[in-house]
């Protein structure tokens, strides 16, 4: 499945490096399932994550999502199943990677 994320942002809350943090682990995570993804700078506090125009996550609702929300969000719509290592832990972290 192909998709398009957006990210809409506030501007005025000056919110560009936390959505343009999970614009890259969402890039980097689903390299051939996303087509496309975009930033949208908005106003007022805006903090809305869209899949083929359908929102995912939204700070109003949910309240201000961690990275790894985004990507489970992101996950379910364009490859459920599909494991996300540290992201899917409770609480969406642990001990870091340690390569052999």
């Amino acid at each position: 499945m192909s998709a398009a994320v957006q990210i809409e942002y506030c501007t005025q809350c000056r919110r560009l490096p936390r959505a343009a943090w999970p614009a890259q682990e969402l890039l980097t995570t689903f390299e051939t399932e996303l087509t496309e993804l975009s930033l949208k700078p908005g106003t007022g506090g805006v903090f809305v994550v869209r899949v083929d125009g359908e929102v995912v996550r939204d700070r109003r609702e949910q309240g201000f999502p961690e990275p790894t929300a985004v990507k489970r969000a992101v996950r379910d719509r364009v490859a459920p199943g599909r494991p996300l290592g540290h992201s899917d832990r409770p609480g969406g972290s642990g001990p870091p990677c340690v390569s052999p």
